[in-house]
């Protein structure tokens, strides 16, 4: 199956990027302090010895990082996109040529081979499965059921993900145990908020070139994703308007000083809008008819279903590619509306993703959720579990310490006084 000259079973892009590809890794790795300690670690004691572990991630820089602390700690990895357009193709090549880890993933690849490609790491079988969407894990629930009796357990990534896994543990048919890894606090704190509102900022304007500063910017979904895009959007000079359905997050919006309107209202003021919402049919064709000649639409959830691409095909009476990763549909009256990235993660689709040194923490994250679910799979039930409390802040203590930073801690008086009650006025 490869397309690369390598005895690896594979299918990448070409091994002859494999030089940026390990220049790219070696240059994340500088930031990832934390994974870099976990290493270490898992290099001495092998906790993960003997087990497989078939990957479905975003093919990244950060990522390769990942699979080496992972194969470094005693498992054999292979690793699959889970996005068409969130590979870094010299990335692949790198860990393929110079690592060994079997890679199947094409920045751009269509959707047959998508899925072409988890069945590939799902012929891995994997006794651990690791996902960003849970594309892998459903897989495994439908078309490839033979696999299961091999899989101890798994670890999910984001947001979407969780909610899928939650909904099958609900129905009663997840068959292993999965790790949260999205709800760990320094995942979705810092992750999801700082790492995405930085790279969908970074792909929105790599995409386009746009001046932000005093643009309208509508930010659709006020989660972790949504508050960090659009502080991000707001610290760049625009002007940024909140949809919401949850009145709690629609509050917590105003209150933190932006514009909060349902996106029938927020549709005829945008020049910019991105979703981050997890949901499908954000922008209709209600709103596309309201839409200022010109807007740009762009999405950073992880499925492209946020935008309703079909009623907007329908609606154009022509479309040109007029930059890379911008698809120009000319509606009938006149206006243009742009669309970013096929609607795919514009921060993976345009740009680089999360900076390395937020994705320390998520990947440490995913290496320790891993140890634990070797250790401990025998006692877990099947439904999905947050990571450990103890995992989550090791890894906040061992990122303040990775730059340098001391806290304070509770004096014995202090730790017996939030222990008591008997103390008062």
């Amino acid at each position: 199956m490869s397309t690369a000259a390598t005895t690896i079973n594979s299918d990448i892009k070409s091994l002859e990027l494999a030089e940026l590809g390990k220049k790219r890794i070696e240059w994340a790795n500088q930031s990832m302090k934390v994974l870099q300690i976990i290493r270490k670690e898992f290099i001495k004691n092998q906790p993960l010895k003997g087990m497989r572990i078939s990957a479905c991630l975003h093919v990244t820089a950060e990522t390769a990082n990942l699979a080496i602390c992972l194969r470094d700690g005693g498992a054999d990895v292979v690793l699959c996109a889970s996005n068409p357009l969130s590979t870094q193709d010299d990335v692949s090549a790198s860990l393929v040529r110079d690592q060994g880890i079997p890679v199947f993933a094409i920045k751009g690849e269509d959707n047959d081979t998508y899925y072409q490609h988890i069945l590939a790491a799902i012929d891995h079988k994997p006794h651990i499965t690791m996902d960003d969407g849970a594309d892998l894990v459903t897989i495994l629930h439908t078309k490839r059921t033979d696999a299961l009796p091999g899989v101890i357990g798994g670890t999910e990534e984001t947001t979407t993900g969780v909610i899928r896994l939650r909904a099958m543990a609900k129905e009663g048919v997840l068959k292993f145990p999965i790790v949260a890894v999205n709800d760990a606090d320094t995942k979705h704190l810092f992750d999801n908020r700082y790492g995405t509102g930085q790279s969908t900022i970074d792909g929105i304007i790599r995409a386009t070139n746009f001046l932000l500063a005093g643009s309208k910017f509508v930010v659709a979904g006020y989660g972790w994703c949504g508050r960090g895009l659009a502080s991000r959007a707001r610290g760049a000079g625009a002007e940024v308007i909140v949809t919401e359905i949850d009145p709690t997050k629609a509050l917590e919006a105003v209150m933190d000083g932006f514009r909060v309107m349902s996106m029938a209202e927020a549709a005829k003021l945008g020049d910019v809008f991105c979703t981050v919402t997890g949901n499908k049919s954000v922008l209709t064709k209600e709103h596309f008819d309201l839409m200022k000649d010109g807007a740009i639409i762009s999405n950073s959830g992880h499925f492209n279903v946020e935008i309703d691409i079909s009623a907007l095909e329908k609606m154009a009476s022509s479309k040109r590619t007029t930059r890379n990763f911008v698809d120009e549909y000319s509606m009938k009256d006149g206006r243009k509306i742009n669309l970013l990235g096929e609607g795919r993660l514009i921060n993976l689709a345009a740009a680089e993703g999360h900076p390395a040194s937020v994705m320390d923490m998520s990947f440490a994250d995913q290496a320790l959720s891993v140890e634990y679910m070797v250790k401990n799979f025998k006692t877990l039930e099947k439904r999905v579990y947050r990571v450990p409390d103890e995992l989550d802040k090791r890894v906040a203590k061992l990122k303040l310490e990775s730059v340098g930073i001391k806290i304070d801690r509770l004096t014995p008086e202090q730790e017996e006084y939030l222990a008591g009650w008997s103390e008062g006025t």
